[in-house]
């Protein structure tokens, strides 16, 4: 298998050339439509390597409509790979992304190579099947909020304001707890519980729907199921954390169409080779999102690295004179 020293290896320069960073992830990007004799779209966001960029730039956004529009050109279909690594982003550009698939492919299989989470997560329960590693994770789909406190911005779950707030209620009752309660009751705006609960039922009801049209479509119990996965994926008390990292087996366990990695070898080179390369693109270039297809065509977000610092100039006439 090749592993990611491997792949580094491969992108060394040739004498005066620079890593070809295009040319070895397309490479294996052909290589696994070859292999498959589907098409493939890869989207892979670079949140982990661009840690300071801003998260419009690595997060599901409306831009990546245009993106899939500029990729899926000149593919055929029916069947599709969407080779996914993404943080999350917008619920509602997350529910475009979906419908557009579907209006152009009747098989969608999304293959994790690491992490679909939140966002990325609700995408791949609009997926026929979910092809995914022992290294591989989907995340909670609670929605998240950005909120401007006191503090700073913060990025809080839909449930957690709905759970606090009720806490809020419970213990105002007591005088005594009131002026405790009050800096944080003030963060919250005139529409912000209203908001996250219609947010949360929407997450449910997307999953739900998309499960049960679907991933579970022709099964007997296929509105059951897909109700219980929408209910467990988008409670935040099920997994504490929105980052929580959520397992095959567990996934598997409530019902999932899960296909493990490991059962095709081949498949499974080609997905880690595709996803190194990848990964070292994202970290070697100003590159922050790639969306793109076996064919070459792609659509690439970029970064401008930031200015170097200022250089310390010193005047030497005045510096004082040490005699």
């Amino acid at each position: 298998m090749p592993v990611w020293s491997e792949i580094l290896r491969e992108l060394q320069p040739k004498g005066n050339k620079p890593p070809d960073y295009d040319g070895v992830r397309r490479k294996y990007l052909h290589a696994l439509h070859q292999h498959t004799d589907r098409e493939v779209i890869l989207y892979a966001s670079g949140w982990l390597q661009k840690t300071a960029a801003p998260p419009d730039f690595v997060s599901i956004g409306e831009e990546d409509i245009h993106a899939l529009m500029e990729v899926t050109s000149g593919l055929k279909g029916p069947s599709v790979d969407l080779v996914l690594h993404s943080p999350g982003g917008s619920l509602e550009a997350a529910e475009a992304i979906v419908l557009y698939l579907r209006s152009r492919f009747s098989d969608i299989r999304v293959i994790v190579p690491q992490l679909a989470m939140s966002a990325a997560a609700m995408v791949a329960c609009g997926a026929n099947r979910i092809v995914m590693g022992k290294h591989s994770f989907l995340g909670p789909t609670d929605p998240q909020f950005l909120l401007s406190t006191q503090l700073g911005n913060r990025i809080v779950p839909a449930q957690a304001i709905l759970d606090q707030f009720d806490k809020a209620v419970r213990e105002c009752s007591d005088p005594a707890k009131l002026s405790g309660w009050l800096p944080m009751l003030t963060q919250f705006g005139p529409d912000l519980l209203v908001r996250s609960e219609a947010t949360l039922e929407l997450a449910k009801e997307l999953v739900k729907a998309w499960l049960q049209a679907y991933m579970f479509n022709n099964m007997p119990d296929g509105p059951k199921r897909a109700e219980s996965v929408a209910r467990w994926l988008t409670n935040h008390k099920n997994f504490k954390s929105h980052s929580r990292h959520i397992p095959r087996s567990d996934l598997m366990d409530h019902g999932l169409k899960i296909d493990e990695l490991e059962i095709d070898e081949t498949l499974q080179d080609l997905v880690l080779s595709v996803f190194h390369a990848t990964t070292h693109t994202l970290g070697g270039t100003p590159a922050v999102k790639i969306v793109e297809n076996h064919l070459g065509s792609a659509f690439i977000k970029q970064m401008a690295p930031p200015p170097p610092p200022p250089s310390l100039m010193i005047d030497m006439d005045q510096m004082p004179n040490p005699g």
